[in-house]
């Protein structure tokens, strides 16, 4: 299946690494930088991307494909949600599918059940085990104005916005549906992680 219209990716990589040590989207992961695996599932689902970093210089070392953009973080310092306000803004599609770039293993089946069941809401946000997965989310960019307002209010909590908004909850027995290990949850944070996610690309997935 290709690309759909009307969808963009946004890749969330403004995180300083600070438990690896290392710049970790650039890790060579099966044979290609981490960022460049997130970017290349992401592109059977949407059109373009674009990759939030946090200056110049950590752009220029992603080597990105012509189909991607970085773009700088709006406002330095404000995380996950700093980094989804740019993206939103950043794009010209009316949706976002929005991932962290620590997230090696994201199945596209999952990615695009989320946008099948998008219509007649603003967001579609997984829930595993109680708890919202907002940096593996779609957002349509109705978005927007209730992410800058809590950005501006210095209210960071990502799922904050969500009562401003209507948000579809994919529940997780849909998740394991369409991913029964849950891999696309797994991110890299340490030399562990990046260790099993060695291991488990080595095993193909």
């Amino acid at each position: 299946m290709q690309a759909q219209p009307g969808v963009s990716g946004v890749v969330l990589a403004g995180g300083l690494s600070r438990r690896l040590g290392r710049n970790k989207v650039i890790e060579p992961l099966g044979g290609e930088p981490l960022v460049s695996r997130v970017i290349g599932r992401l592109s059977q689902v949407a059109a373009s991307t674009v990759v939030v970093v946090n200056d110049r210089e950590r752009a220029a070392l992603l080597d990105l494909p012509g189909s991607c953009t970085a773009v700088v973080d709006t406002y330095p310092g404000k995380g996950s949600l700093g980094g989804i306000l740019t993206g939103l803004s950043a794009i010209e599609s009316e949706w976002a599918v929005v991932v962290a770039a620590d997230m090696p293993f994201l199945s596209v089946d999952l990615l695009r059940r989320m946008l099948s069941v998008r219509d007649g809401y603003d967001a579609v946000v997984p829930r595993m085990e109680g708890r919202f997965e907002p940096t593996h989310a779609a957002y349509s960019v109705r978005c927007l104005p209730h992410v800058r307002r809590r950005v501006l209010a210095d209210d960071l909590k990502i799922d904050g916005f969500f009562r401003d908004v209507r948000v579809k909850v994919l529940s997780q027995d849909e998740v394991e549906e369409h991913d029964p290990q849950r891999l696309s949850f797994f991110n890299v944070n340490t030399q562990q992680d990046l260790d099993r996610a060695l291991a488990l690309a080595a095993q193909g997935h």
